[in-house]
Order: structure tokens, then sequence, then C-alpha cells
């Protein structure tokens, strides 16, 4: 299969340039060869390459969508939208990364978010997530849009992905304690990438490890698994709340998801988050 990755230089992108390239043909441009927000540029790669399935992996972060709104329309939403009528065009599938973050975070009941459970994103990043969602949808009716949230792995030195190294360099670290979502083992998503597409079963997949945590959770159970007592794992971790981090964007409070399609496809869950973040401070520490 000829797959081609979009912002194959982030975390996500490149562990599914490099778990495709164990069995596929990739083509993983940089930014510089295929930037998202030139429509020209799309064309040509697509044209040129001719893939049989595009994974769009390029995204603008969180706070830097609030501080540049119209950047954040550019990346998250004319970028896959032009991608989705170009793919189309070559009669390729693609497979666009959404975020827990269409959600508003006032789940009531504590129940996770489906497909079912309406949008209603509460920052810029969100809302140009979801709008970029219904472009691909529109113009790509053989796409896949895949959430998913808190992703962490190698590749990346995301707070996730980091908190068991500073922890055993006896580092403090700071972890919010009052919000919560499903973490996602980007080792555990490429896997589950490969399934959906094996189903060409086109439609919305929310793809996290199975469970919720805080960041604090999260952090503890690091310190749990790389051997420190609650008491040690008490002095390293600083338990804060969101209002303390002042972060640009604001946060829905509230997002583990739950995948109906993959259910209805007879796929399981991902794994609990606790035994993916076992594996992977486990390979991270060998």
């Amino acid at each position: 299969m000829k797959v081609a990755i979009v912002g194959a230089s982030g975390l996500v992108g490149s562990q599914l340039a490099r778990y495709f390239a164990e069995e596929d043909e990739v083509f993983a441009p940089s930014h510089a060869d295929l930037d998202i927000t030139n429509r020209e540029a799309i064309r040509r790669f697509c044209q040129a390459a001719r893939p049989e399935v595009v994974i769009n992996c390029a995204v603008l972060g969180v706070d830097e969508c609030e501080s540049n709104p119209a950047l954040a329309e550019a990346v998250n939403v004319a970028g896959p939208r032009a991608l989705a009528e170009e793919t189309s065009g070559i009669r390729a599938e693609l497979m666009h990364f959404s975020t827990n973050y269409v959600f508003d975070g006032e789940s009531h009941g504590r129940a996770p978010y489906t497909i079912e459970d309406e949008p209603r994103p509460i920052n810029v990043y969100g809302s140009t997530k979801l709008a970029g969602e219904r472009a691909v949808t529109a113009a790509a009716p053989r796409s896949f849009i895949v959430r998913s949230s808190w992703i962490y792995g190698s590749g990346k030195d995301n707070f996730l992905s980091t908190a068991h190294r500073n922890l055993l360099a006896g580092k403090r670290i700071r972890a919010i304690a009052d919000v919560w979502a499903s973490t996602t083992s980007v080792a555990d998503l490429a896997i589950r990438v490969r399934e959906i597409l094996a189903h060409r079963h086109y439609g919305i997949y929310q793809a996290v490890n199975s469970g919720v945590c805080s960041y604090h959770d999260f952090a503890m159970e690091a310190a749990r698994l790389i051997g420190l007592d609650e008491v040690e794992a008490a002095r390293l971790i600083e338990k804060v709340n969101e209002s303390d981090s002042h972060r640009l964007a604001p946060r829905p409070r509230y997002t583990p998801m739950k995948c109906l399609l993959s259910e209805k496809l007879g796929l399981g869950p991902m794994r609990d988050w606790h035994a993916a973040l076992s594996d992977y401070i486990g390979a991270d520490r060998r």
C-alpha cells in the first residue's frame, strides 16, 4: 500500500511513518516539501505520489490557535479541506486526525463522550478542528476521522512523555489535578489506525486508551512504575489546578472518550492506560 503522511515530523506522524514503513511504501514529506496551507503544493504532491491512503497529522497547537485564529483556520480547516478535495480527485482514502477538544468538557453523569454527543468546543483549537472534520467529510466521502487525546510517546517531549524521566532525575514537576481525559499511547494509536484502515468503514472514530485520569493521576502512576514511594512522589509532584497554569486557551475539564464505531466493527477497546504507560516507561528505560 502507498501511504502518504502529512505532518510527519510530529509525534503522531513520525510514529505512523515508522510503523507503516515496516510493510508499506511511505511518503513522508517535510513541511518544506508540503505545507498544508499551500493548495498548489498539495495538488502537486498528490498528483506526483498518487498515494492510496493519505493520513493528515498536521496541526497547530492549542494556545497558538488561540493567539492566531487566522493561522488556525488555515492549518486546521482550509488545509484539510484542500487535502480532502485533492485526495478525492485521485480516488485515495483520507484519514484526518482530530481531538477531544471538540467537546465542552461538561459531560453530565461523567460518562465518556461518544459520537452521539454533540460537539461544543470552547476554544479556537477545538472549533477549528471540528470545522476541519466537517470540511473533510463533505469533500471526501472515503474518509476516516480519528479523534484522540493526550497523546504521548517517544519523539516529543510533552508532559506525559517526560514525567517519568523528570521524576527519575529527582526533578520537581507540576501536575494539573482538575482536568481529566483519556490518554493515548502513540504506539497503541498506530496499531488502531492500521486496524481502522483495514476495515475500510468510513466515519468518526475515537481512538484512546481505556480509562480516565488527570495529569496528576498520570504523574503519580508514573512515579509508582519507576519505584517511588508515595512520600517521595508527593514531594516531587506538585498538585496544581488548571487556573494555576495560566494557559492562553481554556481547556475542557472532562473529556474521556469511547469509540462506538470500533465496537460496531468488532474492534475491542484499546487497552487500559495503566498498561500502556507501563510498557512505554519500560521501553523508554531500556
